[in-house]
């Protein structure tokens, strides 16, 4: 029991913090440049409003104020702080998902190598970053946007659903099973993602589309080197826990 815990731990702790540092690297190239590039709008957006507008800002219920002054008090400084706290927080990232993928993994009871790893990948991808990305695509510093917790409900509800369905197509390998992953695949977005009573975004449109697509293909990045590093280490340290046995 011990060496199957210990196998589990490290292929989702080796996994993730690898496919975490890659991915860390992905946004570096591809999403950090386009994010500073709206939060000049941004700034500028806030240096252009009027004084009266602040003053009025400020005189808002004392616990909104109170919140708002909180969440501002600290945050880390642009360059090399920035940077090492956007790549904890990738690592972080990895490691979670790098668990979740293990577990299904030995759920499913089937194995894994690279090649399996991938498709594993694949199917993270597809389940918490295309799906939920159909309803509420990457968003810019400066974009409107529904209230937050009605975002993360329908973000939630989807990911589960898609990777419900994907998980029921490849479990059950037959009609019922590809019937039931439609109807969950489907299903979120019949219901609809939660919109902004008025959409739009300080940030040009040219802006929005690069960062949509910027992050759609760094998250595919993440995903596929995820899935092929937990394929890879689940099927060593299988095997050498096999060789010991």
């Amino acid at each position: 029991m011990f060496s199957y815990l210990r196998i589990f731990l490290m292929v989702a702790l080796l996994a993730g913090i690898g496919a975490g540092v890659v991915g860390w690297g992905a946004h570096m190239a591809a999403t950090t440049p386009l994010i500073q590039e709206a939060e000049v709008y941004e700034k500028a957006a806030e240096a252009s409003a009027p004084a009266a507008d602040e003053a009025t800002a400020h005189t808002h219920e004392a616990g909104t104020a109170e919140h708002e002054h909180d969440a501002e008090a600290w945050e880390p400084a642009d360059g090399w702080e920035r940077n090492l706290f956007t790549l904890g927080a990738d690592v972080v990232h990895g490691v979670g998902y790098a668990f979740l993928l293990t577990a299904a993994i030995v759920f499913l009871g089937r194995g894994a190598d690279w090649r399996r790893g991938l498709l594993w990948g694949l199917a993270g991808f597809a389940s918490f970053t295309l799906a939920p990305a159909l309803g509420l695509p990457a968003e810019l510093p400066g974009t409107n946007a529904a209230p937050l917790v009605d975002r993360q409900l329908w973000w939630i509800g989807t990911a589960i659903a898609t990777a419900g369905g994907l998980f029921s197509a490849a479990w059950l390998r037959n009609v019922y099973g590809y019937a039931i992953a439609v109807v969950l695949i489907v299903a979120p977005h019949i219901i609809g993602a939660p919109q902004p009573e008025t959409p739009g975004s300080l940030a040009p449109e040219e802006l929005e589309h690069k960062f949509i697509l910027a992050a759609g293909a760094s998250h595919l990045v993440f995903w596929l080197v995820l899935g092929v590093l937990t394929g890879a280490f689940f099927k060593r340290y299988a095997n050498e826990a096999g060789a010991t046995a």
